[in-house]
Order: C-alpha cells, then structure tokens, then sequence
C-alpha cells in the first residue's frame, strides 16, 4: 500500500484529514501512532474546524518538522531551510488544488463551523473532496522525501 493510499484508508476509518497524512508517515517518526494521533488531533478540519490551513496539510508540515526540523532557537539557517521547505510544499500542493486554505477548498461560504464533527456517512465522503485531498498531501509529502534522499 502506498503513502497515498494508506492516508485516504485512513481517513475512511474515521481519522481526522491531519491525523491521517501523519499515520501515513508514522513509520519515519519516533513516536507511536497512539501518540501522533493524539498530538495532532486537534488540526483537523483547518484546525478544529476553524476551516484554516487545510488539515492534510497541517499533516505534511508537522511531519517535515519532525524530519527536517531545527530545535536550537539562535539556528537561523535551520529555520531558513525548514520554511523553505514548508514554502516548496505549500506551493506543490497549491498547484494541484488552488489553495491550502480548508473552507476554499471545500467552497464554504463562511470562516468556521461549529465544533460538532459531521458524522462519516457514504454522503460525507461522496460530497467532500477531503479524501482526495489527503491523497494529493501524502502523495506530495513522499515524492519530496524521496527527492531529499537523493
């Protein structure tokens, strides 16, 4: 199964489009599931359903963190290097769907919902782009991992 796929499985198993993109990648982090699941729990639906920075992406920027991250506060070319990086992602991802911002994405009218999750029905998943989305993250999120192995 690949990075992609398993995110959207993921996500049809009922978690969040953040926790999603970061289980996809658990294998590379040194945290358990249980841990990162929680950690990030609280991104999804453009950060708790604020309809913000797109969950799946918040995903792809806490994992880049946790690969590429700096930790000393003085690493200027630390935090260069890690913002340019969020920066290329940002934009791969931007190319293929127009925005990063959840509510655009999803073509909502207003900035925030109410902090009561949808229920996952066929009809959720039939009427939101999210699972393709999460895909689009993961698939993003690998190919630009394999290329700074290289």
């Amino acid at each position: 199964m690949t990075r992609r796929e398993r995110a959207m499985s993921l996500f049809e198993n009922g978690y969040n489009c953040t926790q999603s993109v970061v289980l996809a990648f658990s294998d590379l982090l040194e945290l358990s599931e249980e841990t990162l699941a929680q950690i990030v729990s609280a991104f999804g639906g453009g950060m708790g359903r604020l309809r913000e920075v797109c969950g799946s992406m918040s995903g792809v920027f806490f994992v880049t963190g946790m690969l590429y991250g700096y930790h000393e506060p003085k690493d200027f070319e630390g935090k260069k290097e890690l913002y340019a990086k969020v920066q290329e992602l940002a934009c791969r991802f931007e190319e293929r769907n127009g925005s990063i911002i959840c509510r655009e994405l999803l073509g909502l009218d207003h900035r925030r919902d109410e902090p009561i999750p949808q229920e996952r029905t066929p009809e959720y998943y039939r009427k939101r782009p999210c699972r393709e989305l999460i895909g689009c993250a993961a698939e993003i999120l690998d190919q630009f991992i394999m290329e700074q192995q290289n």
